[in-house]
């Protein structure tokens, strides 16, 4: 019995920790970097995605981990120009509901001293939900409405780009997932690399674009705290946090013949 006791629970941590995923690499403007390999730290301590203590939930919107998953510091940056892509790529992830949201936040100056504070973090892309609550709800699993879903499998990417313009600077790049897979039980992924922006761009979002991290979002909030199995609610989802900030990019309708 103790040893069935014990490899159950062997069996369910195996399972558990296979559920949950994070960023480890990136290509950004045509280059890969490696990111943090949590669970062998000695194989990747120089990288430029801020170093994590481990690739668990974040369950809570206050917690001062759902900032960098707790990663205070990296060896290494990258470099791109406004307009150049950056792709995250998650070795592995398993959850078909959430969205992604990709964040950026100026430091002040060098890397050592930058910790992300305040309400200077803006978003540069966004995905979410696009069923059609008829054949596709929430929670549907195959096919998923959710852009996350894209990611489930492992050695995926999600690729966005710099914002036309960005003034030049060094920056955290954030990528997040939140996975609503559970029932008013929302779990935070979101891991920081270091980004050295380049060119002679002078553009910066406005306050109405920022948010702290924390403080984006609540845990009471309808986008958060989801009833995800509820197919009686509206079968729509807003992402939280701020607009998406485009830079000095036109939109359509900016352009003339």
């Amino acid at each position: 019995m103790l040893f069935s006791a014990t490899f159950s629970a062997v069996a369910l941590l195996a399972a558990e920790v296979a559920a949950h995923g994070a960023v480890t690499s990136y290509v950004i403007a045509g280059k890969k970097y490696d990111g943090y390999q949590g669970f062998s730290p000695g194989n990747s301590k120089n990288v430029i995605q801020r170093q994590w203590s481990d690739y668990n939930p974040i369950t809570s919107a206050s917690d001062a981990k759902l900032r960098c998953n707790g990663g205070t510091s990296a060896t290494l940056n990258a470099t791109a120009a406004p307009g150049d892509s950056v792709e995250a790529i998650w070795s592995q992830w398993t959850h078909s509901q959430g969205p992604i949201l990709v964040w950026m936040y100026k430091c002040a100056g060098a890397f050592s001293s930058c910790d992300g504070s305040g309400a200077n973090w803006f978003k540069i892309d966004e995905a979410g939900f696009h069923g059609d609550g008829v054949k596709v709800f929430l929670d549907s699993e195959t096919p998923s409405g959710w852009d996350i879903a894209k990611l489930v499998g492992g050695n995926k990417g999600w690729t966005s780009k710099i914002p036309q313009g960005l003034a030049a600077g060094n920056y955290l790049i954030r990528h997040e997932l939140i996975a609503l897979h559970q029932a008013n039980a929302p779990q935070f992924y979101p891991e920081c690399a270091q980004l050295v922006v380049t060119g002679s761009g002078t553009a910066q979002p406005d306050a109405s674009y920022k948010a702290a991290i924390p403080g984006y979002c609540k845990a009471s909030d309808s986008n958060i705290k989801v009833p995800i199995n509820d197919r009686k609610i509206p079968q729509t989802y807003v992402i939280p946090g701020p607009p998406v900030y485009k830079g000095t990019a036109k939109k359509a309708r900016d352009f003339s013949a």
